[in-house]
């Protein structure tokens, strides 16, 4: 067993750092000066867990590549029963995970992809976007206790083995000073070679900004594929690209996106550009994809969505209920219900390059969404999972 874990001596910095309002006015000032290197550190590094047994040097006819943002962990107890149990996932042989934990008190101060990895017998690889200087956002930060670490990222675990492990930085498309939620970092992409029997692919676990324009978007993308360019492994890249056909940089921008799309057909936009944005909302980031040679055709189930918004969820979130008028509610309601209270996003996606989609093998399951995963009663996250099963050899 080897492992390599990120600690710092932060803690009791953290709520003072939290005061400032920008980002530019944290770096100005005193105690950011006196913290800068140690916080470099934590926010530069990387975590490892190698904790598989050894497998047998086999080739096998196709790996199964899943991909999950587990909404930090809140639900941990759930998503390790799900990845123990589920027929589907629990074949998985590498995960990419978005969004996992270390040290916050909404998951109970847990190491999510750790101990994950260790229940699970699998290697691991994480790296923290961002050192938060609060509990959460406005919701979260009314959990009891307080944050250990403090650290959020994105994480791999793999049954076979990991090395050249790596981290690509993604432009900030805002100041995470500003707001309630207070945060020093960036998000990053992970990069990882694992190795299987005679052959090494890359894999790449994204998760670009939610809170970004279309072109945001597109150029975190173009950023990692730059990354990838002179790679010479096969590349798996998958995670959450919040392709959610909105400037949402901005409630102001969203809204003014919404009446755009009223205005062109509400109906016509939820049944086709929704679940796919790569039709024109989005498709900046997509043609980035393209020109790199990566496949994201044949490794997607294609019009399903992996983010469901209900009138429920209008109703009951606090943002909406803070920034968008009554009437405007109320006609966004209405749209809903025509479409049985729900519309679907497409988010979370795979794309590949020097593999191929294993759907043509007897027992190779097509690029698939499992949907509705819950655990005593609960969903397990606010997305889907996606899985593929790839063809290396």
């Amino acid at each position: 067993m080897t492992e390599s874990l990120l600690t710092h001596q932060l803690k009791d910095h953290l709520r003072h750092l939290s005061h400032f309002g920008s980002l530019k006015a944290l770096k100005k000032s005193i105690p950011y000066r006196a913290l800068q290197n140690e916080i470099e550190r934590v926010v530069g590094g990387i975590e490892y867990g190698f904790y598989a047994p050894a497998l047998p040097l086999e080739k096998k006819p196709f790996y199964r590549v899943v991909a999950w943002n587990l909404e930090r962990g809140l639900e941990f107890d759930g998503i390790l029963h799900t990845l123990k149990n589920h027929p589907e996932l629990s074949r998985g042989d590498v995960f990419l995970f978005s969004e996992t934990d270390i040290g916050m008190a909404r998951t109970q101060n847990r190491n999510v992809a750790r101990e994950l990895a260790k229940n699970l017998g699998m290697n691991y690889f994480f790296a923290p976007s961002y050192l938060n200087l609060c509990k959460g956002n406005a919701v979260e930060d009314h959990v009891a206790g307080e944050n250990d670490l403090g650290l959020h990222g994105n994480s791999v675990l793999s049954r076979y083995p990991l090395d050249n492990l790596r981290s690509v930085p993604l432009k900030n498309c805002k100041d995470k000073m500003k707001g309630k939620e207070k945060r020093i970092g960036c998000q990053k992409t992970l990069l990882a070679e694992v190795s299987f029997p005679f052959k090494k692919v890359t894999v790449a676990c994204v998760h670009l900004d939610a809170h970004s324009s279309q072109r945001q978007r597109a150029g975190q993308m173009k950023t990692v594929l730059d990354a990838l360019k002179e790679n010479p492994c096969p590349v798996v890249l998958g995670g959450d690209l919040n392709t959610s056909s909105y400037n949402a940089r901005h409630a102001f921008f969203a809204f003014c996106g919404f009446w755009f799309k009223v205005f062109h057909g509400a109906d016509r936009v939820i049944d086709e550009h929704y679940t796919y944005p790569y039709r024109f909302y989005d498709r900046h980031l997509f043609r980035h994809l393209r020109e790199a040679g990566m496949n994201y055709v044949d490794f997607n189930e294609p019009g399903v969505g992996t983010l469901h918004y209900t009138v429920e969820d209008m109703r009951g979130n606090y943002l909406m209920q803070e920034v968008v008028p009554e009437w405007c509610r109320k006609v966004a309601e209405n749209k809903l219900k025509k479409h049985g209270g729900k519309a679907s996003f497409k988010l979370d996606w795979f794309a590949a390059r020097g593999v191929k989609s294993a759907n043509g093998n007897s027992k190779a399951v097509s690029p698939k969404v499992v949907s509705h995963l819950r655990f005593m009663g609960r969903p397990i996250s606010d997305h889907d999972a996606i899985f593929v099963d790839v063809d290396i050899y």
